[in-house]
């Protein structure tokens, strides 16, 4: 198994040295956080959304649609993001550069960039948009999204109007990327946006990198936490540091 990283990747997934570090999350408690605390809450030390069963329906859970914990300590706009996540069943994701759409009867409804990460094997690290062009860019794709739109398929096989994407290279094989990855298992997330420019890494590999020069690239915006429909999950969170960058 091989990966590419390019001599510009590796600079970027460095540290910003001299910019100021910021705590998102206390390690005790939700303060600063805004969601569903029947779904949300802190264990072991972690951000933990969990969902059970449905009675009627045991393999899905009682969410009916996408919920979110939404960081209140203001909007990102160019920033490098490091956590640790672990999952347990289901998908999950980090929003970035986003904003609420509505306050859902499970929790907010957020729209924008997802840093996307799963139990499965096929979509840990992607760049996804919530409610909005879909998948942006595939584990291991260097894209540039242009002007316009495009027929294209949402993780579901859904045909929607979506980005105009131009795969112009790669940082690595999906399969090999997938091998670093532990599954229920704690990893490290980073997440690099400078403009239009989004780099996502996992456990110091990166898993795309993506130029985004449509006008409809958000440039700054909400951070927030997802819990999936489907089958019952559990995700947690810790070790969230932002940097903003100048």
């Amino acid at each position: 198994m091989k990966l590419h990283l390019t001599l510009a990747a590796l600079f970027t997934a460095v540290s910003f040295a001299g910019a100021e570090e910021k705590e998102l999350f206390n390690g005790k408690d939700l303060a600063g956080w805004d969601g569903n605390m029947e779904l949300w809450s802190v264990q072991d030390g972690a951000i933990t959304g969990k969902t059970a069963a449905d009675p009627a329906n045991p393999a899905k859970s009682i969410l009916k649609h996408n919920t979110f914990l939404v960081w209140r300590g203001g909007l990102v706009k160019d920033f490098e993001l490091t956590l640790k996540y672990k999952m347990i069943g289901g998908n999950s994701g980090i929003q970035y550069r986003s904003k609420e759409l509505e306050k859902g009867a499970q929790g907010p409804i957020i729209s924008g960039y997802q840093a996307d990460f799963e139990a499965g094997k096929t979509y840990s690290g992607i760049l996804y948009e919530e409610r909005g062009r879909g998948i942006l860019a595939l584990r291991g794709q260097k894209v540039v999204i242009k002007e316009g739109d495009k027929e294209t398929t949402d993780k579901k096989g859904n045909v929607k109007k979506g980005a105009n994407i131009e795969v112009t290279g790669s940082v690595g094989e999906s399969d090999a990327i997938q091998a670093v990855i532990k599954n229920e298992d704690w990893n490290e997330y980073k997440i690099v946006a400078k403009g239009g420019h989004l780099q996502h890494f996992i456990n110091g590999v990166q898993t795309v990198d993506v130029t985004d020069e449509s006008a409809v690239g958000a440039k700054e915006g909400l951070l927030a936490l997802q819990i999936h429909v489907g089958g019952p999950m559990t995700v947690q969170f810790k070790d969230m540091k932002l940097v903003e960058l100048k």
